[in-house]
């Protein structure tokens, strides 16, 4: 053990290790165990379990030269192909969707590996060709490889993780060094297209989605007419961040109306955790758990930004733009700001596999502050 740590006293500069993001990243884990106690008492070891896990692999992982990771790049994405095919063929059915492998002592979501892999591997795939990544042959290269995760992910059905891995794989582009002029292009197309495709996705009998997930943008758009039914939980969910008004109700507030009892919301512990926290710590509350998600982002961006090299770079600000997107869309929901899908909120929701994946990626952000800058 001594040994050990002189091995990294000579390879590593010990006072670069980024102890504020590792004092963040607790402290909101933190949150998430008080908050997952407050709606699921039963799943609070079980949080404290993952946070511990997720705490162990971070550390492990931060002393790991991200380089060497990087040099595995088709290993991983090997690895990631064969999970989620294992998912498809043998993964345990839940509330009608297949996206978890029984491992007997607990249940794993490869899905949420899956955006660290991604990460991984791009980081690898664009520094290797930074120099050609506005050439249409590296781009449709890269789309054709993100297409079967995508698809595959979909299949499960998990329309909510296939969006933000999109999201994610079209920022990895930008930090690859994707061209502004086609950056604009695309979005040029993309935005009217998505409008057709929402229209589409309304009419009786269209091919897209599912009568479930058609269902749920219906209810976001008309939620007074659903509100018996898809709207519901999303209704519910923001009339109790507005009942929490400034200060909130009270930590684990268990009146018959609060929201995590009678059925309000279904999953209050996972997809509506923010429900709870708007509830029972009020508009402050929020407040404190966004800035804190949004501290833990500008830390990424800023050890990226002096990353010695593309790899680096790619990895804190996809990290980065990870926990940014996938918070996004979890307060979206809560707030009905997005049609209802099922996302966790980062370190907060309750989910082992997301805890500890989500430590994986902060483990990986570390190491890369521990190597030496681009300035150096």
């Amino acid at each position: 053990m001594k040994s050990f740590f002189t091995n990294l006293k000579q390879r590593y500069n010990i006072r670069d290790y980024k102890i504020s993001l590792v004092f963040l990243v607790t402290l909101i884990s933190l949150v998430g165990i008080l908050m997952v106690r407050s709606a699921r008492p039963d799943l609070m070891n079980r949080q404290i379990m993952g946070v511990c896990l997720g705490l162990i692999v971070m550390f492990i992982i931060s002393f790991i030269d991200y380089k060497w990771i990087l040099n595995l790049y088709w290993p991983l994405y090997a690895l990631n192909i064969v999970m989620l095919l294992a998912v498809l063929l043998f993964g345990t059915r839940v509330n009608g969707a297949r996206r978890w492998l029984n491992l007997g002592f607990t249940q794993f979501q490869p899905s949420d590996l899956t955006k660290i892999l991604m990460i991984l591997f791009f980081a690898k795939f664009l520094m290797e060709r930074e120099q050609k990544i506005k050439e249409p042959k590296t781009i449709i290269q890269a789309i054709a490889l993100i297409l079967p995760s995508l698809a595959l992910i979909y299949k499960q059905p998990n329309l909510s993780t296939t969006i933000c891995i999109s999201a994610l794989f079209a920022v990895l582009l930008y930090l690859g060094g994707l061209s502004y002029k086609l950056i604009g292009t695309v979005l040029v197309i993309t935005i009217p297209t998505i409008i057709i495709l929402l229209v589409v996705a309304i009419q009786p009998n269209q091919p897209f989605l599912k009568d479930y997930q058609q269902e749920r943008i219906l209810a976001w758009l008309e939620p007074e007419k659903y509100a018996d039914d898809e709207s519901y939980q999303q209704l519910n969910s923001v009339m109790a961040i507005g009942s929490g008004q400034l200060t909130g109700k009270g930590y684990d507030n268990d009146a018959t109306t609060s929201v995590k009892n009678g059925n309000f919301v279904s999953e209050p512990q996972t997809d509506f955790i923010f429900a709870i926290i708007g509830e029972e710590l009020g508009f402050v509350g929020c407040c404190g758990v966004i800035i804190l998600l949004l501290l833990i982002v500008i830390e990424c961006i800023l050890i990226g930004l002096k990353a010695k090299d593309t790899g680096g770079r790619i990895i804190c600000g996809g990290v980065a733009s990870l926990i940014g997107i996938q918070s996004f869309i979890n307060v979206s929901v809560a707030t009905m700001i997005f049609p209802n899908t099922g996302l966790s909120l980062p370190f907060v929701s309750y989910g082992l596999t997301s805890v500890v994946c989500f430590f994986m990626g902060i483990g990986f952000v570390l190491n890369v502050g521990l190597q030496p800058n681009k300035y150096q």
